[in-house]
């Protein structure tokens, strides 16, 4: 896991190259953010079945679908998340889901 210090600066990078390529685009704006969401889901999913020192096939099983899903669901590309795969996963992880809606500025 990365530190929050790292985290920061991260998000700081993140920024400065959104506003970069975006400027002041809302449909780029708004593609570039799809995309981080798809990748946060993603890098979430892969840290929490790490830390809970799982194998993909471990957790596919404890939540009944295939090694497969679970890869397809760590690919920052992939864009099918589902609620319910989401809550399956953090109840196996013995998490619970939590969504936010924000406004754009956040």
């Amino acid at each position: 896991m990365i530190s929050v210090s790292e985290r920061k600066k991260t998000e700081n990078a993140v920024r400065a190259l959104l506003d970069r390529f975006a400027g002041d685009d809302i449909r780029r704006k708004d593609s570039l953010q799809e995309e981080r969401v798809h990748a946060q889901v993603a890098r979430t999913i892969y840290e929490l079945r790490q830390e809970a020192g799982l194998s993909q096939k471990q957790l596919a099983d404890m939540i009944g679908t295939t090694q497969s899903v679970i890869s397809r669901l760590e690919d920052s590309d992939y864009e099918g998340h589902s609620l319910s795969m989401l809550n399956r996963i953090a109840e196996a992880l013995d998490k619970r889901l939590s969504v936010r809606i924000v406004g754009k500025n956040q």
